[in-house]
């Protein structure tokens, strides 16, 4: 699984125009699910997305993960980032995980996510969004599972 995350001061993400989620100050995930991933895969990736420190500590170092900031998680799906884009000029999605499949897992991490953890939001799978934000820093890093 991939993950894109962004520290953010706020973000949200609308179908049509009804916002389905937000989060103040905290992490945007971008979610993408290849094939082969599982549910192992899942839970690599939740325990890396609160864990990994991203936030300031006092003296201005990035060694706070969102658990100890206290922050808010907004899990969006997109497939578009297991796509191949090694070679020409359009992706290409045969390493991207079946519909059916990924919509399994992203329900997994999300439901997951709620378990062990709160604030947390998230967009909805296979629907068209618009996802605004306000990256803090920037701050981008993408997260694999391997």
């Amino acid at each position: 699984m991939i993950a894109l995350i962004q520290r953010v001061s706020e973000a949200q993400v609308h179908v049509g125009s009804e916002r389905v989620g937000a989060i103040d100050r905290g992490v945007l995930a971008l979610i993408g699910v290849r094939r082969g991933d599982d549910a192992a895969a899942v839970e690599r990736l939740l325990e890396r997305l609160l864990s990994y420190r991203i936030f300031p500590d006092a003296t201005g170092r990035m060694n706070l993960s969102l658990r100890e900031v206290s922050g808010g998680l907004l899990l969006v799906p997109q497939f578009t980032l297991a796509a191949d884009t090694k070679t020409g000029t359009r992706a290409g999605f045969g390493t991207a995980a079946a519909p059916a499949e990924a919509a399994q897992l992203f329900s997994l991490l999300l439901s997951r996510a709620r378990a062990v953890y709160t604030p947390v939001s998230a967009g909805v799978f296979a629907a068209h969004m618009q996802v605004s934000l306000v990256n803090d820093g920037p701050v981008t890093f993408w997260l694999e599972t391997p």
